[in-house]
């Protein structure tokens, strides 16, 4: 779980720095994981990443990704101004 979530997170913030943005720009992250009994693996990383920046967060239990071995799923909210 650590390993994809920190993969994720980076696949955003790579997205994020191609529109010029920066992490500091992130407003909200929604977390969708398959077993929400990994959450502490979960928030360790997210916090790891976005440290004193702490976006509105959510973390959901859904019963299957389109990938079943995906274990997680990030969506993040970013304001990036010009």
């Amino acid at each position: 779980m650590k390993l994809q979530t920190r993969t994720t997170l980076n696949v955003i913030k790579k997205a994020i720095h191609g529109l010029g943005g920066k992490m500091e720009d992130v407003i909200r992250t929604r977390i969708y994981v398959t077993d929400i009994s990994l959450w502490e693996e979960v928030a360790e990383v997210h916090g790891e990443v976005f440290g004193n920046i702490k976006p509105a967060t959510s973390m959901i239990e859904i019963s299957a990704l389109i990938d079943p071995d995906m274990l997680i799923e990030i969506e993040a909210t970013a304001i990036v101004y010009d």
